[in-house]
């Protein structure tokens, strides 16, 4: 198992709600997306290190020359990394049945985008995760052209970089910069450790303001 590996099983073991206190008690401030953005299931985590991609719209575009590009986009895509996408749009399906079987066959942990996605019943279905605004039929082919990959972009107030890591669960997203992911996971990992002391404290009859008094949790 490589390092990205274990950080990213150590990470998907924790959960936003702890991630996001760690980050704020380690003085980090603009690391939670947009409560818009949701993962489509939300019974499991996604986890991992980031590949970042971004693009704009453009109605006159050749069709011929989106698919040319989008399709270059995926054959780039990182295995074991989550590609995240800042497309300049929420009219257009980012992310659909092809995309998301071409990604999964490549390794990759998951995606998530500013924008939309479509063919959902067949992404369940696969059981890629992706996370994303809201659903429409409507696609790219010849009105949206890639920009880049492995550059900064920014969702909402979040400045997200190519190796920074992200965690997205029932609760929402939060983005870790690649030079603090081993402090924030390492704290989180603690205080859910103190949590566990409270909860069992707790479950044995102890006042909860005692046992917050005690473990400095609750």
């Amino acid at each position: 198992m490589t390092g990205h590996d274990t950080l990213t099983a150590r990470l998907a073991r924790c959960y936003t709600g702890v991630v996001h206190d760690a980050m704020r008690a380690l003085g980090l401030a603009n690391f939670v997306l947009p409560p818009e953005i949701r993962l489509f299931d939300t019974s499991r985590r996604l986890a991992g290190p980031v590949q970042t991609a971004t693009g704009h719209l453009d109605e006159r575009a050749d069709p011929h020359t989106t698919l040319l590009a989008w399709t270059g986009l995926l054959a780039q895509a990182k295995p074991g990394h989550v590609l995240v996408c800042q497309p300049h749009t929420h009219a257009l399906a980012l992310m659909g049945e092809l995309s998301a079987e071409t990604l999964q066959r490549k390794g990759m942990l998951g995606y998530v985008v500013d924008g939309a996605a479509r063919d959902l019943a067949s992404i369940a279905r696969i059981g890629f995760p992706i996370a994303f605004r809201h659903a429409t039929p409507a696609d790219i082919v010849g009105r949206w052209l890639v920009d880049a990959l492995d550059v900064p972009i920014v969702i909402g107030e979040v400045r997200i970089l190519p190796g920074d890591y992200l965690l997205a669960d029932a609760d929402g997203i939060v983005v870790i910069p690649q030079a603090r992911v081993q402090d924030v996971v390492g704290e989180a990992e603690r205080a859910m450790g103190a949590e566990d002391l409270v909860r069992q404290a707790i479950l044995d009859g102890m006042d909860p303001q005692e046992a917050y008094r005690r473990y400095g949790k609750f």
